[in-house]
């Protein structure tokens, strides 16, 4: 693989640009140090491209996205567009270029080292050593099934899933199984929906025939959000669908302490996307206050998808160090406690690095 990558850059809107700035230091200096080189260009999108082109996804920003080598993105939305309706809100710009890229799998991992399981809501004890998969049917689901309809009285959303689409993300959780502990709980809600009936059928249906070593079981999607919280370590890959999978990751944040920890990568299609799970936080924008970690370790992530594995492992272990020292964000801390701005924070994660002489 060349080592010649070109990343087309979504800020988006809030917080966005700061912590995409934020990674890209830590990109441009890991590509100094492994003879990699990154070219970044930055496109409109969300509502940022509603402001300056009228649309939340321009025709130049997902032609850019197509041609690129990955997308990094930062966050998208904001009360500032909330009177708007279907197609022109931001976010339905995120959903229009997944399903343009094709990315149907999105991975999540949440993981509690046990030094850093203080910071978690939930007792340390409980949450310490919890590594976790959520494998998120992307490009399917409630977020794209038709049809949808708002009226003043009455508004309608579609649950649709083929069994190519479940089949598919099925076959990711089961790789992402064999690589980890053989374990997989699918969720759905089967005692209700037809949908998950379906999806519990499938489901089973290929990990018994085409990954005869993984250990399926399923689950309520009202129990798992239970369980998370009760007993996490018992989870290790989750398969779920799109909607049920947006609430179980974000809920997955109280295990690890924030949002802000949390990065994600969709794969599967023409373009992989990385981002950090977190919204866009507003209320934060411009203060210095956002936590960048979730989009550092999103970068990570997409060195990974192009087996650059000693870059991303220097960038885990940089952020691991800083969090180590007790260097924390403002999400990270009781309210009134000190804290480090999101341009501190960075700079000791740079610091950290403890990388070699740049390569020539």
């Amino acid at each position: 693989m060349s080592h010649n990558h070109h990343i087309a850059l979504l800020p988006g809107d809030g917080i966005g640009r700061e912590v995409l700035d934020a990674a890209r230091c830590v990109l441009e200096r890991v590509s100094e140090v492994h003879g990699l080189h990154f070219e970044f260009s930055a496109y409109a999108f969300g509502g940022a491209g509603i402001d300056s082109l009228g649309t939340p996804l321009p025709e130049a920003t997902l032609t850019a996205c197509q041609e690129a080598d990955a997308i990094l993105m930062g966050a998208i939305g904001g009360p500032k567009w909330d009177g708007l309706r279907g197609a022109d809100r931001p976010e339905s710009g995120l959903l229009r270029l997944r399903s343009e890229l094709g990315v149907f799998a999105n991975l999540r991992p949440v993981t509690v080292p046990e030094s850093l399981a203080h910071l978690s809501v939930l007792p340390a004890e409980k949450v310490a050593g919890v590594d976790i998969m959520v494998v998120r049917e992307l490009t399917g689901g409630i977020y794209f099934g038709t049809p949808r309809i708002q009226e003043a009285h009455r508004a309608l959303d579609t649950m649709v899933y083929d069994v190519q689409e479940i089949e598919r993300i099925t076959r990711v959780a089961g790789e992402w199984a064999t690589r980890r502990s053989g374990r997989i709980i699918s969720v759905d809600k089967a005692n209700v929906l037809a949908v998950s009936r379906l999806w519990r059928e499938t489901a089973s249906r290929i990990i018994r025939d085409e990954f005869p070593d993984v250990k399926l079981d399923h689950m309520y999607v009202d129990n798992a959000a239970m369980q998370l919280v009760l007993d996490p370590h018992q989870f290790d890959v989750i398969l779920t669908g799109n909607l049920f999978g947006d609430i179980l990751s974000d809920l997955s944040s109280t295990l690890a302490g924030s949002l802000g920890l949390l990065p994600s990568a969709s794969l599967g299609g023409t373009t992989p996307l990385f981002e950090p799970v977190h919204g866009s936080a507003p209320d934060l924008a411009g203060l210095n206050r956002a936590n960048p970690v979730a989009a550092i370790l999103s970068a990570a992530m997409m060195l990974d998808e192009w087996d650059y594995a000693e870059a991303a492992a220097s960038i885990r272990s940089a952020v691991s160090a800083t969090l180590k020292k007790g260097l924390f964000t403002a999400d990270l801390v009781l309210e009134g406690s000190s804290y480090q701005s999101a341009t501190v924070f960075t700079d000791v994660v740079l610091s950290n690095l403890n990388l070699s002489e740049p390569v020539s």
